[in-house]
């Protein structure tokens, strides 16, 4: 059993950077992989990016593609989802979530969930 604990969100202003982090209960975290996510209001939860955690490997939406780095500290088994010039559409709850070997950007796929945090961009 894996749990994922997050922490970073807050209230921020279009422009601003914003860094989440989620740790990994687990010694080991090198097949799998990381996955964040994110839930607006009334939609559907939809892809952010991931890492496979072995090989660093990452993976991002288009609409995040160059403003948000997925990196993790393999030492403290905690990825971090650092969120640069962000806007007021990036206003959601965000998710980590974890699954073994194979990346996807299917969050059915992912079979353990962080608890979520808010992020909220004011204009």
């Amino acid at each position: 059993q894996v749990q994922l604990v997050e922490s970073g969100g807050g209230l921020v202003q279009a422009g601003d950077s914003l860094r989440l982090s989620c740790a990994a209960s687990v010694r080991t975290f090198s097949t799998y992989v990381m996955g964040w996510f994110r839930q607006a209001p009334g939609k559907e939860r939809e892809f952010v990016g991931a890492i496979r955690w072995f090989a660093s490997t990452t993976y991002y939406a288009d609409s995040v593609k160059g403003r948000f780095t997925i990196s993790r500290d393999n030492a403290k088994i905690t990825a971090y989802l650092q969120m640069n010039s962000l806007k007021p559409e990036d206003t959601a709850v965000y998710y980590c979530a974890a699954r073994q070997y194979t990346y996807s950007a299917d969050y059915k796929e992912y079979r353990y969930w962080g608890q979520g945090t808010q992020v909220t961009v004011s204009s």
